[in-house]
């Protein structure tokens, strides 16, 4: 699976880097033919300093997309690879119904 990292308006760090590959390497347990993986990192320059997260996954037939926002960019990351686990189950369980 490729992951594409790109971030808005700064410049991430590697161990940012680092952590995004090894928690959108996990949803490889849920589908195996996972083509590609599109990360965006932004960051909201408000009094909160929003830091946003997107992650669109390209699936065979099918793209799958999660954001998330928080105070971290850990934090947004991590809700973002929760949501897309839950898709990929929903998936799964909606192909082997077809199959049957």
């Amino acid at each position: 699976m490729n992951i594409l990292i790109t971030a808005r308006k700064f410049k991430a760090r590697q161990t940012l880097k680092d952590f995004i590959s090894s928690e959108v390497s996990t949803l490889k347990k849920y589908n195996d033919d996972i083509l590609r993986a599109d990360v965006k990192l932004s960051y909201l320059n408000t009094k909160d300093s929003i830091k946003s997260a997107e992650i669109i996954l390209h699936v065979p037939g099918q793209t799958l997309s999660a954001t998330e926002e928080s105070d971290d960019f850990e934090k947004s990351i991590s809700s973002a690879v929760e949501k897309l686990s839950r898709q990929l189950k929903k998936l799964k369980t909606r192909r082997t119904l077809k199959v049957r």
